[in-house]
């Protein structure tokens, strides 16, 4: 039997954990939990279930296509309460398609912040905390899919294929999912600080 322990480095490569500020500019919310757009709101009010009434809310959630080592529909964590974008990764996903401008609440959004660079790209365990007190746990990025491209599609109906295109040319740009860690009340033009975790490259060779 090989030992698996063997094939890993000596040294790790490492980054030092470190914070960055941003700023909310805005925050959506549905009107039902059919409903996959969000509209702008005054104020979200989270709790450890996430946004009371949305779609994404509960402790738990139904497994799909983004899980495919479990049967469709298999009861699991939800870690992906919150949806949260950035401004400037908007811009760039509508000038990748070519198009006016896409709007947060098109795809879904609860959080659209700024002056965060790369929002996307940002590592799974960050927390994000918000002047509020309200801090949410980072899972990972959102993967765009051609359900999300079709939203967009319907503001722009003289152009064809952007639902595909939007798979295509928003990875990377889609924004975050995040689960409650601290609930409280999320405003626009309040900061939210991220605190990137300690990073390291976990490979064989």
């Amino acid at each position: 039997m090989i030992d698996q322990l063997s094939l890993l480095p000596n040294t790790f490569e490492t980054t030092p954990k470190f914070r960055i500020s941003g700023r909310i500019e805005g925050v959506f919310g549905t009107s039902g939990k059919d409903d996959f757009r969000t509209d702008p709101v005054d104020c979200l009010e989270l709790t450890f279930e996430g946004i009371p009434g949305d779609r994404h809310a509960g402790f738990t959630r139904l497994s799909g296509g983004r899980e495919p080592w479990y049967p469709r529909g298999t009861e699991m964590c939800n870690e992906r309460q919150v949806s949260l974008l950035s401004s400037e990764e908007l811009t760039e996903i509508a000038a990748q398609l070519q198009i006016e401008e896409v709007k947060p609440e098109w795809v879904g959004a609860n959080f659209l912040l700024s002056q965060i660079p790369a929002l996307t790209r940002i590592p799974a365990r960050t927390r994000l905390v918000f002047e509020s007190g309200l801090v949410i746990r980072v899972d990972g990025d959102n993967l765009p899919c051609r359900f999300a491209g079709a939203a967009i599609a319907q503001n722009y109906p003289d152009r064809e294929g952007l639902d595909l295109l939007f798979a295509q040319k928003a990875r990377g740009l889609r924004g975050l999912v995040g689960y409650v860690e601290k609930p409280g009340i999320a405003r626009p033009g309040e900061e939210v600080v991220a605190h990137i975790p300690e990073q390291w490259i976990y490979r064989r060779s």
